[in-house]
């Protein structure tokens, strides 16, 4: 059985970034950026004042109280044209620019106004509540980088930035197709020997998350023709994502329906819990991905290796981070020869430190705990057992496209 580490490490040489296209920025929330985005104007344009007051020279109100003659106003979206000489005051607002001459804002609560003249009670040094231009960035810089997942923030920077339109890479096309005879879609009649699916759907909504777009092709019967022509919907999507059939069991059709239409495997078994019977391959320019039918085995195995292909594909490949760690909630036994993902809570101990720990069912059937879980605890394989209170490496189930 091949190593997870070696698994994901195919799975990503089997792909390339894709290419781009331009999209308008309500459009480009939870996007891929395919180049760097610089800021076309100076954010301040010229220094403003930070709050509502009066402009002064800083030199004029060393001394308080300060007497000051008020010769003019400068709100927001306006100015005011002339200069502040000695002894004079201009009535600004915040965001007004700066009138040539004065050097620091007094603001309103430290003044008292009588017509065109301003007691101002407490002095301002030069630079006292004035943004200086180009405080939050300049024309020219670049805030937004390739590769970057688009936040609403970013949204934000990009629209501050006057940047209207973004070069955003293609989302991956990923066809899903659930698979077997005992499985039907919510809402639909249940025979005596089925169930309901959720694989097809929570494989769809995974992969949009993770910035891709998901064609979902149904649910195939056990027949390998049917199977072979429902498959041969995804010609042209970037890579086929089966669930359930990928083993070699009676009525696991996956690999011998699609290999009769010409797919060549690379593996299809990996020495991990859940998730042992996984097959990746292609069918001419079409990789294929084939993930187990137990749905918790399905949305694990697609966060450790249908997320990379997304991650490459997307142009988000990068340098490897440190491993999340938490310390261990309760005592583990030894681990056998596959590698563990355990469904666990998380939570703090007295001292603030992050605690994980696993349920104590851990049954591939069991999506409930999925759903309820905030992380995986990662066991290598043969790992001895470990005591309450070890540091263990985590792979947590929340934050952007780690969420599943």
């Amino acid at each position: 059985m091949l190593s997870v580490a070696e698994a994901q490490a195919r799975i990503r040489a089997a792909f390339k970034p894709l290419g781009s296209e331009q999209v308008g920025l309500t459009a480009a929330l939870g996007r891929v950026l395919a180049e760097d985005v610089t800021a076309r104007v100076t954010q301040p344009p010229v220094a403003v004042s930070a709050m509502d007051g009066y402009a002064v020279r800083g030199a004029d109100v060393t001394t308080v109280p300060a007497r000051l003659r008020v010769v003019g106003s400068a709100p927001a979206g306006g100015a005011y044209a002339g200069s502040v000489g000695p002894g004079q005051a201009v009535r600004i607002f915040t965001g007004g620019p700066l009138p040539t001459g004065a050097d620091a804002i007094v603001i309103q609560e430290d003044t008292t106004a009588d017509d065109d003249v301003v007691i101002v009670k407490q002095g301002a040094a030069r630079g006292t509540y004035v943004r200086p231009a180009g405080l939050d960035f300049r024309a020219g810089e670049a805030l937004l980088t390739k590769g970057k997942l688009l936040t609403s923030r970013d949204i934000g920077i990009a629209a501050a930035m006057n940047v209207p339109w973004l070069r955003v890479t293609r989302r991956p096309r990923i066809a899903v197709l659930a698979t077997g005879d005992e499985v039907v879609m919510p809402g639909d009649a249940i025979g005596p020997n089925q169930i309901v699916s959720s694989n097809g759907l929570s494989l769809s909504a995974f992969i949009t998350v993770c910035g891709g777009e998901a064609v979902h092709l149904g649910i195939a019967p056990d027949d390998r023709a049917a199977l072979r022509r429902m498959g041969e919907a995804a010609v042209g999507a970037d890579l086929l994502v089966t669930s359930g059939g990928a083993s070699v069991g009676d009525h696991d059709l996956v690999q011998s329906a699609l290999g009769s239409a010409g797919m060549q495997v690379d593996f299809w078994k990996i020495a991990m819990r859940p998730g042992k019977p996984l097959m990746f391959g292609r069918i001419g320019p079409t990789a294929v991905l084939g993930l187990p039918g137990n749905p918790v085995s399905t949305l694990v195995c697609a966060l450790i290796f249908l997320k990379p292909a997304l991650d490459v594909m997307l142009g988000r490949s990068e340098a490897a981070q440190p491993q999340p760690t938490a310390r261990l909630g309760r005592d583990l036994p030894a681990n056998d020869s596959r590698e563990d993902y355990l469904r666990s809570r998380l939570s703090y101990d007295p001292e603030g430190r992050l605690v994980a720990t696993p349920f104590e069912k851990q049954d591939s059937s069991m999506l409930s705990l999925l759903a309820k879980a905030d992380c995986l605890v990662v066991r290598a394989p043969r790992a001895p057992a470990v005591k309450a209170g070890t540091s263990v490496a985590i792979v947590p189930l929340s934050g952007g496209c780690l969420s599943i």
